[in-house]
């Protein structure tokens, strides 16, 4: 509920405006968690390790061969970011779409934040422990530490995407 000149208005839950934000927000927290998987990449693998995590996504489409060092950097990168970013946005719609549709998620900025970190973390035990083995990517659950996916996942994913939906939920179109 917001106060709108002393009366209370039931904020409308519209999934097309959720829908838009879960796009941006999951851009924004993708951008963060891939910034956070290069630095902790190169902070404990050194700098060579600096494009693994894009290297690993992009083998996603480009298969095994694109974590190799020989295999040309930039094409591994490119594919790596241009995966990433469309999953970001597809798990920021789907998480958005979530609280559109059950908007008690969304009742205070705390349960936002939990509920999205949440988001974040079964989305790492999900794709990492259910979807990459099932689809052949066994570098996932074999090549990442799980603590640093842990954090990445959950705060530097999930917590962002709900500080940010947080943040907007207050402008949302009133009923």
């Amino acid at each position: 509920m917001a106060t709108v000149e002393g009366q209370q208005v039931q904020r409308r839950f519209d999934a097309g405006w959720w829908f838009k934000q879960g796009v941006i927000g999951g851009l924004i927290a993708g951008i963060v968690f891939a910034v956070f998987e290069m630095v902790v990449a190169a902070l404990l693998n050194g700098v060579n390790a600096f494009f693994m995590p894009l290297r690993m996504i992009g083998g996603i489409v480009l298969g095994s061969q694109a974590l190799q060092p020989a295999y040309p950097l930039v094409s591994a990168a490119v594919t790596g970011i241009v995966v990433h970013m469309i999953f970001s946005m597809v798990f920021g719609v789907i998480f958005a779409v979530i609280v559109a549709y059950i908007p008690q998620l969304a009742s205070t900025p705390a349960w936002l934040l939990v509920s999205a970190s949440v988001f974040g973390l079964l989305l790492w035990l999900v794709n990492f422990y259910l979807i990459a083995p099932a689809a052949g990517w066994v570098w996932f659950p074999t090549n990442a530490n799980p603590v640093v996916q842990f954090f990445a996942h959950t705060f530097f994913y999930g917590t962002v995407l709900g500080l940010y939906l947080n943040q907007v939920e207050d402008r949302q179109p009133e009923g």
